[in-house]
C-alpha cells in the first residue's frame, strides 16, 4: 500500500483525501474491487471518460463508495457529479484551459463540492490556482504505463513546483510505494494512483 503523505501536516492541504484510487477503463476496468480496498475516508476519482457503460459504473461506484465511506470525485461531468451527489469534481487540464467551466463551477458553489484540476506543467499549476482549485493533480510524477513516454516531472522539480503552486498538490503518474518515498516530504497533500491501489 501507498504511505500516507507526510504533506498531510502542511497548513496547505486540501480538504479531500490523502489517498485517491483513479478509475482507468484499460487498467482498472471494474473498479469495485480495488474500491474494497481503501479505507474509509479514502478517495475515488471516476474517470472512464468515454466507456460505453460509465453512467452504469458510476452507479455502482458512487453506492459503493457511500457504503464504504468513501470520497466520490467525478471527473469531467458536472451533471454525473450531482447526479450521484459526489463530494466533488475534477476537471481534466483541457477543460480547464479551453474555460468551459462555468456550469461547473455554478455546480460547485452551490453544492459547496470539492474542485481538483489536473496538472502537467507550471502553467497549469497557474491556472487551477486562478479557478480557486482545491487541489492539483500533479503528473506524471514518474514514469507510468499510462502514459508510456511521457516526460516525467521527477522528484526535484515535483518539489519545486508544488513549493510554487499556491494550492495544494496530489502527485499522480508511477505512485506506488517506492516513489511516493521519493518526492520530497511535504511536496505533495496527497497521492493518486491506479495500479498501486487496484
Amino acid at each position: 500500500m501507498i504511505p500516507r503523505p507526510l504533506g498531510r501536516a502542511l497548513a496547505q492541504c486540501w480538504p479531500g483525501p490523502s489517498l485517491i484510487l483513479v478509475t482507468d477503463p484499460s487498467r482498472l476496468p471494474d473498479p469495485l474491487a480495488a474500491m474494497r480496498r481503501l479505507a474509509p475516508g479514502d478517495g475515488v476519482l471516476l474517470r472512464h471518460y468515454d466507456a460505453p457503460d460509465r453512467a452504469r459504473l458510476a452507479v455502482a461506484v458512487a453506492r459503493l463508495a457511500r457504503r464504504l465511506r468513501l470520497v466520490l470525485l467525478v471527473a469531467g461531468d458536472w451533471r454525473l457529479a450531482a447526479r450521484l451527489k459526489a463530494r466533488g469534481l475534477h476537471l481534466p487540464e483541457g477543460l480547464a484551459r479551453h474555460g468551459v467551466l462555468s456550469p461547473a463551477l455554478g455546480w460547485r458553489r452551490r453544492s459547496g463540492g470539492l474542485l481538483s484540476v489536473a496538472c502537467h506543467s507550471p502553467a497549469a499549476l497557474g491556472r487551477a490556482k486562478r479557478l480557486k482549485a482545491d487541489a492539483a493533480l500533479l503528473s506524471p510524477a514518474f514514469p507510468t504505463s499510462s502514459h508510456v513516454g511521457a516526460v516525467v516531472i521527477g522528484s526535484v522539480r515535483f518539489g519545486v513546483w508544488a513549493r510554487r503552486a499556491g494550492l495544494p498538490v496530489i502527485a499522480l503518474g508511477g505512485i506506488d510505494r517506492r516513489t511516493a518515498r521519493r518526492l520530497p516530504p511535504t511536496a505533495a497533500c496527497g497521492f493518486a494512483a491506479i495500479g498501486a491501489l487496484a
